[in-house]
């Protein structure tokens, strides 16, 4: 027994779960796992025999205590309570009659699986391509290579050599599924799984296509150009209609995903549809003013900042973002300028700042002066 899960772990419920919450998450796992659901997963069939160990004993009352005393070694074999499954499972009937009963006969002793001969759409496909972040913001054609299923060209998706076509698989009738019993501790259950003789199709083809093996599709490698629209961000996606695996039985094509990376930009610094960079500027510059040279992603601009320009200061260029998708218009740029101070300075560099220091007042350092008042009546005042 001890490899065997915590029966509250099972069901996803708290040790002192009602018998309401107990049957509300055995209905919600009872569909999601239920064989019949899924006949080419041999997985379900045991993930639902758990749960619905889990659900018989803790909705038993009697059996409950003795599993939260004891655990699992209350019904080992001589034990107390003998085996979990023995007796009580009506509730359990009762409640995959009242999730299945009512679904056309899907489940139960009507069991039956939907027409292997109808047509079915293809299977979605998913890749992903990196761009450059200029790319990302104007727009490109990209051309990508993929592998999909087509329709076989030689028996347009028969599956069949000529016209030998293809008659009724005896073994399930045409229904492409079998029902089997299984004797189980709660008592026989059936399912329904493909049948292996026809492998699911219903039908046996007399002489199979050679190119598909009677599949009626093969794989092939594709190669597209995928239209990637202006002002697309990184980690969105593309959907490329049809392009996906082709459909069975003449039914549609799945189709392509197309995952976009944008590589960083040495920089801009994009956040949405804005796009922000930080340009350095000399001490003079930011002490007299000066007309600056700004990047964007269309180009260089010009921009006057004014004197007296302080680090962190930001300016925004409207319009000079990102064009919005789908819309015609764009986001902004802001820039913020940060001063570099000058260093290596030699001796008459020197002398010609210390010169200027010494000619400038308080009045010329607002912040300085503020600063320093503020830091005096603090200190004023704590004494």
């Amino acid at each position: 027994m001890a490899d065997k899960r915590d029966y509250y772990e099972v069901l996803g419920v708290s040790r002192s779960a009602t018998d309401d919450e107990l049957k509300k998450a055995y209905r919600q796992l009872a569909r999601k796992y239920h064989p019949d659901l899924h006949p080419d997963d041999p997985t379900c069939e045991d993930k639902f025999k758990e749960i619905t160990e889990a659900y018989e004993v803790l909705s038993n009352q009697e059996k409950r205590q003795m599993y939260d005393q004891y655990g699992h070694a209350a019904f080992e074999n001589g034990g107390m309570g003998g085996d979990p499954g023995a007796g009580g499972f009506s509730d359990v009937s009762e409640i995959l009659e009242s999730l299945f009963g009512g679904m056309g006969g899907m489940f139960g002793g009507g069991t039956r699986m939907n027409n292997p001969n109808a047509p079915r759409q293809g299977r979605d496909l998913q890749t992903s391509v990196t761009i450059e972040f200029m790319e990302a913001c104007n727009g490109k054609s990209q051309n990508i290579q993929i592998q999909r299923m087509e329709t076989c060209p030689d028996c347009h998706g028969s599956g069949s050599a000529g016209n030998s076509g293809s008659e009724v698989c005896p073994d399930c009738q045409g229904r492409g599924s079998v029902k089997t019993m299984q004797r189980t501790p709660f008592g026989m259950i059936s399912s329904t799984k493909p049948c292996p003789h026809c492998g699911g199709k219903g039908k046996i083809i007399k002489s199979p296509c050679q190119k598909c093996r009677g599949a009626g599709r093969v794989r092939v490698n594709k190669s597209l150009n995928v239209d990637i629209p202006a002002g697309i961000d990184d980690g969105t996606a593309i959907r490329v209609s049809g392009m996906g695996d082709a459909g069975v039985n003449g039914g549609p094509a799945g189709n392509l995903i197309v995952g976009i990376n944008v590589k960083p930009h040495p920089i801009f610094q994009r956040e949405g549809y804005d796009i922000h960079c930080d340009i350095p500027i000399t001490y003079a510059q930011a002490v007299l003013g000066d007309e600056i040279v700004v990047p964007t992603i269309d180009g260089n601009v010009k921009y006057r900042i004014g004197e007296g320009t302080q680090t962190g200061t930001v300016f925004r260029l409207k319009g000079k973002g990102v064009k919005k998708l789908q819309r015609s218009d764009r986001g902004d740029q802001y820039v913020k300028v940060f001063v570099e101070v000058p260093k290596g300075l030699n001796k008459k560099q020197k002398d010609l700042l210390q010169q200027l220091e010494a000619s400038l007042e308080s009045k010329n350092y607002s912040k300085r002066d503020n600063f320093f008042k503020k830091l005096k009546e603090i200190i004023g005042g704590k004494q």
